[in-house]
């Protein structure tokens, strides 16, 4: 069984640039969000729930209306953590079937929600990737085209970034001054030696 390794951080910080480090090291990746997004039109009992809670609107000809359930959670703390506790299991799910048909001496698990969704109990060793606030607000302003605004709102979705830094067993820092590839290196060097 491979190791099971998390690799965690707040929008912005570049948990996926780092991931993808990884995997030209040819070591797996499962990407969270990706699955997520494909688990909504694919499984079943979930489209089901998502419909129950969300009404048909949810779904066209079977497939995910996102702007649609975006509208519904947007603003809404509630609907969102409703929608969270319905699309978690199945990706934690989704993730265990994933990890057990891995070959790898270690393998990774790409989420911006670790601990808080519960899935930090499903792994053996957790990453976190840093970066100060201000160069996360630019990323994401950058990368989704969205305002500084919507930026913070999300951020306030997840736990506080110093806290989560502390709750892993190593931190990547990506501050734009410090370079990424020997610091993921290193660290490749110590999971294939804990593996």
């Amino acid at each position: 069984m491979s190791l099971r390794v998390g690799i965690t951080g707040g929008i912005g910080s570049g948990k996926s640039t780092v991931s993808k480090i990884f995997s030209l090291l040819g070591i797996p990746v499962y990407y969270a969000d990706s699955a997520a997004k494909r688990i909504m039109n694919e499984d079943p009992e979930l489209k089901q729930e998502i419909i129950r809670h969300f009404g048909p609107g949810a779904y066209e000809n079977g497939r995910l209306v996102r702007p649609y359930l975006a509208q519904q959670v947007f603003g809404n703390p509630a609907k969102l953590e409703l929608l969270n506790s319905l699309v978690h299991p199945a990706t934690l799910r989704d993730a265990e079937n994933w990890m057990k048909k891995q070959r790898s001496p270690y393998i990774l698990k790409e989420a911006a929600l670790i601990f808080e969704s519960g899935s930090a109990a499903q792994l053996d060793y957790v990453v976190g990737v840093y970066a100060p606030i201000p160069i996360r607000i630019a990323r994401v302003m950058e990368r989704d085209n969205i305002s500084r605004e919507e930026v913070k709102q999300r951020m306030s979705r997840q736990i506080e970034e110093s806290l989560k830094m502390k709750l892993c067993d190593a931190v990547i820092i990506n501050d734009d001054q410090q370079a990424v590839i020997p610091q993921v290196l290193a660290l490749h060097k110590k999971l294939l030696q804990i593996a």
